[in-house]
């Protein structure tokens, strides 16, 4: 087992892995930017480097720095988070070259995965159900509309490379497609440097289920069950709940067959999460993606299993068992996570500023994730997340009780937050009933 691990990333999630790996008698080293100087897990690291300007793309995204910290800490793991270079091949690979241990899957899985287009065909061969959609990349719009007329409307013009709800688009008929496809495709090639475009069936009334899961070092993969994702804006996800609302035992026990199925295909090692689109109506479901990385709801997945995924993660990476049987993880109770964010709480437009004021909420079951602290300044570089509020409870009415007081018990002043949304949501019969599905955010808008 290796005795330091550098964290290849910032705010709350650096916390969270720099807290486990000290945890684990580990050396904790963060990196961090010159934005993020003040900020928790800098100061609660054992060891911290500086890595370059605020710009992502000279600092956290830049795989030379981040190596060159490594090398200069004598760090002997590098653990990637979420997002930044968690699921770049290349730098996996990189990784490895410089003799360091990368906690994560392999480069060729997060390569296989991290191709829409490849992983919808892969998880296909395997027997596990796909939407009707393109299997290869659209050439140019002309092709699309070839397409559309196979597979119907309306359909999700969406880029085969990138993630986290970002470089997607709904074509309604015929007329409207070239241009989507046109704007996806550009959108594509600026932020992800592949223009590739697949097109799906979009379904107008659906739910977000995924399926969390562990590869271990003897080649098992453990499903640790269902997520329910399905309250979006702008298809990127504000709270998430486990168990699903919408997912009984023999659902539960497809969905997660379906998803080691998908593991399978790549070999898979340590955390990712298969994502599922779920119709509503029929009870069918179909694959999304693979995410090769921790994903930011994980928490809720601990909360019921009584697991620490971070930990997982190092364990595997190390080589050493997991401690825990992977065919006997009970869930207990009903978990609620919702993304506090610096934007607000009607348009979800991100607004940055000085924290004046924060008072994170205390009580049975509740947990919070923060990367920010009274006096840190939310600068726009950054996804907007300054914290994830976690309840927990012994069924779904007792999380939601303990969601409404805990929201009540938080506070922030400076930026905008969107705290006042989670109590609007949290009062809405749609959701309260739990029928709801990834439309309800625009009901509540509209």
């Amino acid at each position: 087992m290796f005795e330091s691990v550098l964290v290849a990333n910032r705010g709350e999630i650096a916390r969270r892995i720099i807290r486990t790996t000290k945890r684990m008698g580990l050396t904790a080293i963060a990196v961090y930017s010159e934005a993020d100087a003040d900020l928790p897990f800098v100061h609660e690291a054992d060891e911290a480097i500086a890595i370059g300007p605020a710009a992502p793309a000279q600092s956290y995204r830049d795989p030379v720095v981040v190596l060159e910290a490594a090398r200069q800490s004598g760090a002997e793991a590098i653990h990637p988070g979420y997002g930044f270079l968690s699921e770049d091949p290349t730098f996996a690979e990189a990784v490895g070259a410089a003799g360091l241990v990368w906690v994560g899957p392999a480069a060729d899985a997060i390569e296989q995965m991290g191709d829409k287009i490849r992983a919808r065909n892969l998880v296909a061969a395997a027997g596990v159900p796909v939407s009707r959609g393109t299997t290869s990349p659209v050439a140019d719009a002309a092709a699309a509309v070839i397409a559309a007329r196979d597979i119907g409307f309306p359909l999700m013009v969406k880029a085969s490379a990138g993630g986290g709800g970002m470089g997607m688009g709904v074509a309604a008929d015929e007329e409207s497609l070239p241009a989507e496809y046109e704007r996806v495709r550009g959108f594509a090639e600026r932020m992800f440097g592949d223009p590739a475009v697949l097109l799906e069936r979009f379904y107008p009334k659906v739910r977000h289920v995924e399926v969390q899961v562990l590869g271990l070092g003897d080649g098992r993969i453990a499903a640790l069950g269902e997520r329910d994702c399905s309250v979006q804006r702008r298809n990127q996800k504000l709270v998430e709940e486990t168990p699903s609302p919408a997912v009984d035992d023999a659902l539960r026990r497809g969905l997660c067959a379906a998803a080691v199925r998908a593991a399978e295909t790549v070999g898979y090692r340590g955390a990712g999460t298969v994502e599922f689109l779920l119709d509503t109506a029929s009870g069918e479901f179909v694959f999304l993606e693979m995410n090769t990385r921790l994903q930011v709801e994980h928490p809720i997945t601990e909360m019921v299993t009584g697991l620490d995924l971070v930990e997982a993660q190092l364990l595997v990476a190390g080589g050493e068992p997991v401690g825990f049987d992977p065919d006997d993880v009970p869930l207990v109770g009903h978990a609620i996570e919702m993304r506090v964010n610096a934007e607000d709480p009607k348009r979800f437009l991100p607004g940055p500023g000085v924290i004046k004021a924060w008072e994170e909420p205390t009580g049975e079951g509740v947990r919070v994730d923060a990367g920010y602290r009274s006096g840190n300044v939310v600068t726009p570089h950054y996804d907007s997340l300054l914290a994830k509020l976690v309840v927990h409870g012994a069924d779904r009415e007792e999380a939601l009780a303990r969601a409404r007081a805990a929201l009540a018990g938080f506070r922030v002043e400076g930026p905008k937050c969107n705290l006042p949304f989670f109590a609007e949501l949290l009062d809405t019969p749609e959701f309260q009933s739990g029928e709801y599905d990834t439309g309800i955010v625009g009901r509540m808008r509209a």
